[in-house]
């Protein structure tokens, strides 16, 4: 097994007021060239939007944008037509593919919206953009890892679809519980993000917003120390 922990305090980081930001790889104005991206997954941010604050319009292209909204809401528009509001327990993906543009917002004027951002390259370029979202919050019972995003055609009944080989799988954990995952790419790794609580893998522990990458395995165990949140993104490593 090849390992590398990412502790949650090495973020880069950003506030501007209306939004504080961690960056787990290199984005905006933070840059390490050690730590631009991991295989095919190009950003995980974990922002803090201000009630009533957010992203104006704004373009991407050949990106495949995942959202995550922890807590509180995402209003999103976009130029494919869109428009619709995004709550906790749910999933957001968007295929930028020959060009998109949307805006964010936090609708809710007393309320922090907590958000993960995760951008994967796609596995085909200038694709028609596309746009889906998914409640999730049923499925995700004590103690099941969930998968709700993979590629298209994938056999996971009720995961959104994205453009990649990509896999991304969300549960909730209480302590004294473990779980074991297969890697299902050949040459694929997996970006661990421990969202809450604490967790060991391979004898390694990991707090809340700590992450390791795993590759060069094809199964691995994680198990529970306090009750958690894990967050799983499986890709391709080339």
């Amino acid at each position: 097994m090849k390992k590398t922990i990412y502790p949650a305090e090495l973020r880069g980081k950003a506030d501007f007021g209306w939004l504080n930001a961690r960056y787990s790889f290199s984005f905006a104005n933070y840059f390490n060239p050690n730590n631009v991206h991991f295989g095919l997954l190009r950003v995980l941010n974990d922002d803090l939007v201000k009630g009533g604050m957010g992203f104006g319009t704004h373009p991407h292209q050949n990106m495949e944008i995942i959202s995550i909204p922890l807590q509180g809401a995402i209003a999103h528009k976009d130029s494919m037509g869109n428009a619709s509001t995004i709550n906790a327990g749910e999933v957001q993906v968007m295929s930028a593919g020959t060009g998109v543009e949307h805006s964010e917002f936090n609708p809710n004027h007393s309320e922090t919206l907590n958000l993960l951002q995760i951008w994967i390259f796609p596995e085909k370029e200038n694709v028609e953009p596309r746009y889906d979202q998914k409640n999730f919050s049923e499925l995700l019972s004590p103690n099941k890892l969930v998968t709700v995003v993979g590629p298209k055609g994938n056999d996971f009944e009720n995961a959104l679809w994205i453009h990649q080989q990509a896999y991304l799988s969300l549960g909730n954990f209480e302590e004294g519980t473990n779980f074991a995952y297969t890697i299902k790419g050949k040459n694929s790794g997996v970006y661990v993000f421990l969202v809450e609580g604490e967790a060991s893998i391979d004898g390694e522990k990991l707090n809340k917003r700590d992450a390791m990458g795993i590759s060069e395995v094809t199964f691995f165990e994680v198990s529970f120390s306090k009750d958690s949140k894990i967050l799983l993104i499986e890709v391709p490593m080339k």
